[in-house]
């Protein structure tokens, strides 16, 4: 004869019944999406002479998100998601020490070195933070995305971002 193990505590042919207090986070990201499409539909036009739509849709769009998360969510809840336990996680406060420490250090030198120097130093001490023995390679996917952002937001949206000590260069 053989046994069947799982791993939730329930029997076999039970279902689990629907944590009702999850309903309350449906119910405020029905309210942030609401606040955020409010809010958004009483700012005014701002164009800019090469800007065809405007700031505008991105809250819209994320407020929708916002709006369909909460609806997806009710129904796992609805149908007895619970998500995972999280009595036996641990947090690596170290890790979280040293990450924040990272995004202090590329926020202070911003000015000053310029967001592809800093973002740089960002992007590479996350990966070398989060564990990477390849630096190398870490390196120059951090150097390739710095410039892709800054020359993203340049180009893309209009949007300067400091260049710092690389002025006239880039």
């Amino acid at each position: 004869m053989s046994t069947v193990e799982t791993d939730s505590p329930e029997a076999p042919g039970e279902e689990r019944a629907p944590d009702k207090a999850q309903y309350g986070v449906c119910a405020l990201l029905v309210l942030l999406a609401a606040l955020v499409a409010f809010d958004t539909s009483r700012t005014g036009s701002y164009l800019a002479g090469n800007d065809v739509i405007g700031p505008r849709p991105v809250p819209y769009i994320l407020a929708g998100g916002l709006l369909v998360f909460a609806v997806l969510y009710a129904l796992d809840v609805k149908r007895g998601g619970r998500g995972d336990d999280a009595a036996d996680v641990r947090l690596d406060w170290r890790t979280i020490g040293l990450l924040c420490a990272v995004f202090a250090a590329s926020a202070l030198l911003m000015d000053w070195l310029g967001w592809v120097i800093a973002g740089g130093l960002l992007y590479f001490g996350s990966a070398v933070v989060l564990g990477t023995r390849r630096y190398i390679v870490a390196l120059v996917v951090a150097a390739a995305l710095a410039l892709a952002t800054f020359y993203g937001f340049a180009i893309g949206l209009g949007v300067g971002l400091p260049a710092g000590i690389l002025q006239g260069i880039l």
